[in-house]
């Protein structure tokens, strides 16, 4: 049976309120309530309990919360749904990192959004003073936060190289690859290849921690750089969802790095999500305004992508798509 639509009024009412959804899905995520209903339902005063919080006002997030499809009650009991279970911190897909970080990063820079518009300034920029990932460096814990929302991502993008071959070429480098999950994936099947990993001091640890859980430390190393500067001389250069945080102009430094220090022959591998024609309902129209709100970046077309590359002096091959919202930009460094 089809779910009636509401009418209009009540619509945008929804609409219009999703900025407290959003703060109440990033309370049950910092609260771990989702992860405590891992083994099973559990009545709102034993979650109050081990949450340490009063169970009245909990309980009525909760409540709210199975409005949108979080948890559902079960008599006394609550229980999460499928999409609820992705704010457990113990999910192969969870989200739980995302939602710590775009409540305690991107939420008060929205507030500019207005501003943003009319300016093209990022509302992250006014609000902190600063562009976002300066800010974002200057203290660990903010570094961490983001890695570990970055390596959520990467489980929500699973199977994105199902079926997948890489293209020719022994060593692969993850340029601004974080702590080397986009690498560990494409590399762990495929022995007779290398890996070098290129971001910045902070993240080494956590690049270092990884490999060493997946056994790769061997094949897989990590070096510290910028990757406006200079990059490592690879066959295959990966840019995992890089692109998009940057303008044209920067992401042409990025570019113009990748060729200069390219072997004979290199290809480059774009992960990103490529924005469809039209009115075409697509996620990556959605995390557009992300980009908006918080970097001087975007998300592209393939067109946009296209011209992009052929600045640079590289050209677009393919663009492969994959299960997930994300495809797969295949290029030709130096055109070969």
């Amino acid at each position: 049976m089809s779910v009636p639509t509401p009418p209009p009024g009540i619509a945008m009412t929804q609409l219009l309120g999703g900025f407290q959804v959003s703060q109440a899905l990033y309370v049950a995520a910092k609260l771990d309530v989702c992860t405590m209903l891992d083994d099973g339902p559990r009545t709102v005063a034993d979650l109050a309990e081990r949450s340490g919080t009063p169970a009245d006002p909990l309980g009525r997030l909760i409540r709210t919360l199975t409005m949108v499809g979080v948890f559902r009650s079960e008599g006394d009991l609550v229980a999460t749904t499928p999409l609820g279970a992705l704010l457990s911190r113990n999910h192969p897909g969870s989200l739980a990192g995302m939602a710590e970080l775009w409540m305690e990063t991107h939420y008060a820079p929205f507030e500019g959004l207005l501003e943003t518009v009319r300016t093209g300034v990022p509302g992250a920029t006014r609000h902190f003073g600063k562009p976002f990932f300066e800010w974002l460096a200057e203290e660990p814990a903010r570094a961490e936060l983001m890695t570990r929302a970055m390596a959520n991502m990467t489980g929500a993008r699973e199977g994105m190289f199902d079926g997948y071959e890489l293209p020719p070429g022994r060593v692969v480098a993850d340029i601004g690859g974080v702590d080397g999950s986009v690498l560990v994936r494409l590399l762990a099947d495929r022995p007779e290849r290398k890996g070098v990993i290129l971001d910045l001091p902070a993240v080494e640890p956590a690049a270092l921690s990884n490999l060493a859980k997946q056994g790769l430390s061997g094949r897989i190393t990590f070096t510290a750089g910028d990757f406006f500067e200079s990059v490592p001389a690879a066959d295959i250069y990966v840019l995992g969802f890089v692109l998009h945080d940057w303008d044209d102009d920067s992401c042409l430094r990025i570019l113009e790095s990748i060729r200069e220090a390219a072997n004979p022959g290199a290809r480059l591998l774009v992960l990103e999500g490529v924005i469809p024609p039209g009115d075409t309902p697509h996620m990556m129209k959605m995390i557009d305004l992300t980009m908006l709100g918080m970097l001087p970046g975007r998300e592209r077309t393939e067109p946009e992508f296209r011209t992009l590359l052929e600045r640079a002096g590289l050209t677009l091959d393919r663009v492969v798509p994959t299960p997930t919202p994300f495809s797969i930009v295949e290029a030709s460094v130096n055109g070969s």
